[in-house]
């Protein structure tokens, strides 16, 4: 492959010579183009992990991943990020695509946690401070590297890192402590947000999404050999069939401080992981409840979630309690006992 950025014949518009419209990358010649075997333009992870070779939730759908709407989540024009005006005339901009909001536009879900960190005033630190997704997400994270990647997950896939920034942490015991054990995010990431109930009949029939938000809490599980913060995702199939997953995330709601020990260790939560089961949401009076804090992923645990059916903008629930089928995404496997074990542990 050539290392060159044909698609970005628009680039030559992006330093203001000129003006395109509507350039789309179907257009230009994969064989020479970055962008073409990126993951905003192939959206590769949600099919990678949908298939039934990974055992995802066409085991159960028994509905190729093309012929849902899914597909569609992806970046197929350049206008998308870099569309712009000048003079009434259509412009392709660099500075349109380091509008925060362009990019919140199709990343809902980092949206959803912006917007309940504001609502509690924890703002991530990063977005407090007056930058923008482009400081730490550059062109290689956007446009790709020239590789068509199964993931956002796998090795290379994103180039940024924390440690790209913060080339030295203070000397204190907690890093000391879990120094190359856990990922900054395990401790950093205050929250995330959780798509409870995704209904894939409405999906299906009427080409939108709905699902209820979850928030306030994060999980724990492996990823690249470190424990990293997690997220989870419940889904209703047609006929009363459910699904969940567990996968690596970074939410984009980091606190600068980071947990202390007593948030992680030997708490309730901990204790009734330990047990084999736990309660993740539940109904009282009719209104979903959740419980809150840092929960650990592990295998042989019965998480318990509520699963509902949505029919006329109305939430039902229906008897299930736990998933048919529980998947791990994104390269994340479960903790193990021993780290379990360190868990029950009070630390000081």
């Amino acid at each position: 492959m050539k290392k060159a950025l044909v698609f970005c014949i628009g680039l030559i518009t992006l330093m203001g010579v000129g003006f395109v419209t509507h350039l789309r990358a179907d257009d230009v010649n994969k064989d020479n183009c970055f962008y073409m075997n990126s993951l905003h333009y192939t959206a590769n992870g949600m099919g990678y992990w949908y298939s039934k070779e990974h055992g995802g939730m066409e085991t159960l759908l028994n509905i190729p991943y093309n012929n849902l709407s899914c597909k569609s989540c992806h970046v197929a024009s350049c206008d998308t990020c870099h569309k712009s005006e000048s003079n009434g005339k259509p412009i392709y901009s660099i500075k349109s695509a380091q509008n925060n909001e362009v990019c919140l536009n199709c990343h809902v879900r980092i949206a959803a946690v912006l917007k309940t960190d504001a609502s509690l005033n924890q703002k991530d630190v990063h977005f407090s401070n007056g930058m923008v997704c482009s400081d730490c997400h550059k062109g290689m994270d956007v446009h790709g590297d020239g590789i068509t990647y199964t993931s956002m997950r796998s090795p290379g896939a994103v180039h940024v890192k924390c440690e790209q920034c913060h080339e030295t942490v203070p000397k204190i015991r907690a890093h000391e402590v879990h120094h190359g054990k856990l990922s900054c995010e395990a401790c950093h990431v205050r929250q995330v947000v959780s798509c409870t109930s995704c209904h894939i009949n409405t999906m299906l029939k009427e080409k939108k999404r709905v699902a209820v938000p979850v928030s306030q809490w994060v999980f724990l599980m492996n990823y690249n050999g470190k424990v990293t913060s997690a997220n989870m995702q419940t889904f209703v199939l047609p006929d009363n069939k459910t699904f969940m997953i567990f996968a690596p995330v970074f939410s984009h709601s980091v606190d600068k401080k980071g947990r202390e020990c007593k948030d992680c260790h030997a708490t309730q939560i901990v204790k009734q992981i330990q047990k084999g089961k736990i309660n993740l949401t539940w109904l009282e009076h009719g209104e979903l409840k959740h419980i809150s804090g840092v929960i650990p992923v592990a295998d042989n645990v019965t998480y318990h979630s509520v699963f509902q059916n949505y029919d006329n903008g109305k939430w039902t629930p229906i008897s299930a309690t736990t998933p048919d089928k529980l998947q791990y995404v994104g390269f994340g496997t479960p903790l193990t006992k021993e780290q379990l074990k360190m868990l029950a542990k009070p630390q000081k």
